[in-house]
């Protein structure tokens, strides 16, 4: 009894242990496993945009297909891990990092059960779905976690924003529909829609341009306009950004595995488990 009582305080030392290491970087021992994974993503990452190289993946396909397996195989070890650590690992799994880690090995198991020229495209998606692997970067840079709290709570004026941008497309297209017609190849107004998007955000691909001296100015107008346009998201979010100074925590729930605590946090404010 005393000897399973033992090997179960161990187990869950070893838990914590782990937990530290793979999930917080406040350690010599979690920064190393931080940096160590992140240069295996991005080796990972370059071994797919090889293999997508005709001239490189004809005469290194097969190095590149022992690297892709092999990458795979540590990013699934790592993913248990990761599982196995949190006491709540169905809810790791389904948050967002969680997704992402899943998505990063699956494509690689399920490729070679999709043989025949019938699934070729669906097996070039697989294999593409592997870049994926790049947002796993995103759990390792504590900036980002800043300003993705700076977009979230910005999220409604970006919405009334754009809102108001869909509006202001289809109006400017529709007038531009009406002054130039089909026979200045603006043949639908969905087809002006999208010019006047191309346009405003100033792209200007140049496939559809006005002929008519009323079209050029108003073609003009939107030209200017959209200058004034691209500068208000980034207001807003700076806005958001500038209010949002407080230094966040490295630490992460035992239980459920999130990130971006308070410094002084106790509990954690997504599971409410204690920290």
């Amino acid at each position: 009894m005393n000897d399973q009582v033992t090997e179960l305080i161990d187990e869950r030392s070893l838990q914590a242990r782990m937990q530290e290491i793979i999930f917080e970087a406040d350690t010599p021992a979690g920064k190393a496993f931080d940096v160590a994974l992140i240069i295996c993503i991005l080796l990972s990452v370059l071994v797919v945009m090889l293999d997508s190289v005709a001239a490189i993946e004809q005469r290194w396909g097969g190095v590149l297909y022992g690297f892709e397996w092999g990458f795979t195989l540590l990013f699934t070890a790592e993913y248990i891990l990761r599982l196995w650590c949190v006491r709540r690992p169905w809810r790791y799994a389904r948050s967002f990092y969680g997704v992402v880690d899943l998505i990063c090995v699956v494509p690689t198991y399920i490729s070679p059960f999709l043989p025949g020229s019938q699934f070729l495209l669906v097996i070039r998606i697989l294999r593409v779905l592997r870049i994926f692997r790049v947002l796993k970067l995103v759990t390792y840079v504590g900036e980002v976690r800043f300003l993705t709290q700076a977009l979230r709570a910005s999220r409604r004026k970006i919405a009334v924003f754009l809102l108001t941008l869909l509006i202001l497309v289809v109006l400017l297209g529709s007038f531009m529909y009406m002054i130039e017609g089909r026979e200045n190849g603006f043949d639908s107004i969905p087809h002006s829609i999208y010019w006047a998007i191309v346009t405003l955000t100033t792209v200007g691909y140049g496939d559809i341009s006005p002929q008519t001296p009323l079209g050029r100015t108003l073609a003009s107008v939107i030209m200017i306009l959209g200058y004034s346009i691209i500068a208000v998201p980034t207001g807003i979010v700076t806005f958001e950004m500038a209010g949002q100074q407080e230094e966040l925590s490295t630490q992460a729930c035992p239980d459920c595995g999130a990130e971006g605590h308070d410094p002084d946090a106790v509990y954690c404010k997504y599971c409410g488990a204690k920290i």
